[in-house]
């Protein structure tokens, strides 16, 4: 078991900070799946003022990358289609079903990228329902990384608050506060893959964190983000107020207005995955049949892109000079 650490200032404290972050994968069985990583921020609250917190502690258990699973079948190497999608070549595929497809493209393009990551953090950025928790939790296991929801640090952080309730006590200010302190840690980490509040984009501040790792936007149309969220329910959704009549309608006037305002500040991002892009390239316009593997295929396949362009820049710089 590995064990870093390092110094920490104030941070806003329940009794204690302790996260458990659960890997997911389709790849993975039971009794894999109770591997996980426990986060502690030492500190408390005493007499109404905060402590200071000496140290944060990841422990990181002994864990086996997925890449290696003996249960997964060999492959001949990976392929694009001519409208620059990707698929199989040489293997069988009417013997497989399309989830043993992407899972193999999955495996392929990890084994791909890994050397290059280098184990810098992943931050997927994007709209509330955008799917980031669920593509990052893909992302990790079959990269070998941890993952974090940074919405489920902040409410540990706050006692268990769930968002909304801090939204409700401490106002979006106070929890915006927590949510930087929370970037601010895991940016001098390193192999994570992290899903963002949506919102985490507005402070200039956050970038400065995430830009130590790679920014990954995932791009839904609003459409399909009111469905989700509409589906789940809004209760969660701090941002989206109360319920009406019309569900659907109000989450999208609402949601159209919070994009308006975080357009510029998604497309800051090192990649873009656009749903709508990947939908019509597989020739179907309607994302919500898209998986959520093929969007971490999508993911892996730009981050290679711009580990490429960075590599290229760097080799004319290097000749240049």
């Amino acid at each position: 078991m590995t064990v870093f650490s390092m110094e920490l200032g104030r941070i806003e404290l329940g009794s204690s900070w302790k996260v458990q972050s659960h890997p997911y994968c389709p790849l993975q069985d039971a009794s894999r799946r109770k591997n996980r990583l426990s986060v502690k921020f030492p500190g408390q609250w005493k007499g109404g003022e905060l402590q200071r917190c000496n140290n944060l502690q990841v422990l990181v258990p002994e864990k086996r990358s997925v890449l290696n699973d003996a249960r997964l079948p060999s492959f001949k190497p990976l392929s694009c289609t001519s409208n620059g999608r990707y698929a199989l070549s040489e293997v069988k595929t009417d013997e497989l079903s399309t989830w043993d497809q992407e899972t193999l493209i999955l495996k392929k393009k990890a084994e791909e990228i890994i050397p290059h990551l280098k184990g810098k953090c992943i931050y997927l950025v994007g709209m509330m329902g955008s799917g980031k928790t669920t593509v990052g939790k893909i992302l990790s296991e079959v990269l070998g990384y941890y993952f974090f929801d940074s919405d489920q640090l902040v409410e540990e952080a706050s006692g268990g608050a769930s968002v909304a309730q801090i939204f409700k006590e401490r106002n979006e200010q106070g929890f915006r506060d927590s949510e930087s302190e929370v970037l601010k840690q895991l940016s001098n980490m390193y192999r994570l893959v992290i899903a963002t509040g949506g919102g985490a984009v507005v402070r200039p501040q956050n970038w400065n964190y995430m830009r130590q790792g790679i920014t990954v936007w995932l791009d839904v149309p609003l459409e399909a983000l009111a469905a989700r969220v509409v589906a789940v329910g809004t209760e969660s959704r701090p941002l989206l107020g109360q319920e009406s009549a019309d569900c659907y309608s109000q989450a999208l006037t609402r949601l159209t207005k919070l994009y308006e305002d975080r357009a510029e500040a998604y497309a800051s991002s090192d990649v873009k995955v656009s749903l709508r892009n990947i939908a019509v390239g597989l020739g179907n316009k309607d994302v919500s049949h898209l998986s959520p593997t093929v969007i971490a295929i999508e993911a892996l396949m730009e981050m290679s892109k711009l580990m490429t362009y960075r590599k290229l820049k760097l080799m004319n710089a290097a000749a240049g000079s």
